[in-house]
């Protein structure tokens, strides 16, 4: 059995989580509020639930997560971001297209596009009470989007929280080809050159791992989570380049930021050789 949370009830401890039937779950009830979904992230929880369930509250073990270090850039993929990177620094079309990439300018858009049904089955389990918690949580500072546009139109994104030096990945959609990795790619070259080392995936999927998650044990995660969330924000959430030039030089666009290693003592630039 797991508890039932009212308002007021804190968390159960992570290790109460179940470990059968439906593993990780850990309790249900409360609300989406941002106190209550700030308190959850804090402590390595996550609400998901479908359709006509109550709020249902996870910890995986494992957990799923990407090191921003990790993160892999196909042939095909690095070749869209050179031309999604060109057309963005000039501010006109490439190969007919204009191209634009921004962080935090459609958060409601994004969310309501990750909601949506997809071409193989439904909708997900995005709600409007989810959108409308994760919408506090922007309003907040806490909750950030990254957008794809292609003349004029968004066609792809991601959408997480942030807390301190700490990403927790949520969704991701595409209305063309890749659109949703360019997203994730800038996401993550800004997390890296910000010093943010781990997004948290929450479970194990095929394509997650394909982009370089893996998962871990939740233990390992949550000493990870407690360290990170203890750092200051990040105050600036400006698009920096993904790539650095083939040879490993960086780009002309990317040179002012790429030129000296983050805090962490990664280069902010992806690597085009994936």
């Amino acid at each position: 059995m797991i508890p039932w949370l009212e308002t007021d009830t804190p968390f159960p401890d992570v290790s109460k989580a179940l470990t059968v039937e439906a593993p990780g779950l850990l309790a249900a009830g409360a609300d989406l509020s941002p106190p209550r979904l700030l308190q959850a992230y804090r402590n390595g929880i996550f609400p998901w639930f479908s359709e006509g369930q109550p709020i249902l509250w996870w910890s995986t073990d494992p957990r799923m997560v990407l090191y921003t270090a990790d993160f892999k850039v196909s042939d095909s993929l690095a070749k869209t971001l050179r031309k999604v990177e060109r057309s963005r620094v000039e501010g006109g079309p490439v190969g007919g297209r204009r191209w634009d990439v921004r962080f935090d300018s459609a958060f409601s858009d994004v969310m309501r596009a990750c909601a949506a049904p997809r071409r193989d089955g439904p909708g997900t389990w995005i709600s409007s009470e989810i959108i409308d918690g994760y919408s506090g949580l922007h309003a907040l500072g806490y909750a950030h989007s990254s957008e794809v546009w292609l003349d004029g139109e968004l066609v792809g994104g991601a959408y997480g929280v942030c807390i301190g030096r700490m990403f927790y990945g949520e969704s991701m959609f595409a209305r063309v080809s890749d659109a949703s990795k360019v997203a994730l790619a800038y996401l993550v070259a800004f997390l890296r050159q910000h010093g943010v080392r781990m997004v948290d995936c929450q479970q194990e999927t095929g394509h997650l791992a394909s982009l370089g998650a893996a998962p871990i044990p939740r233990s390992r995660f949550l000493d990870h989570l407690r360290a990170a969330i203890a750092e200051p924000p990040i105050d600036d959430w400006t698009v920096m380049p993904p790539l650095a030039a083939p040879g490993g030089a960086p780009s002309a666009a990317a040179a002012g930021s790429a030129a000296a290693p983050d805090k962490s003592g990664n280069s902010p630039a992806i690597p085009l050789d994936g």
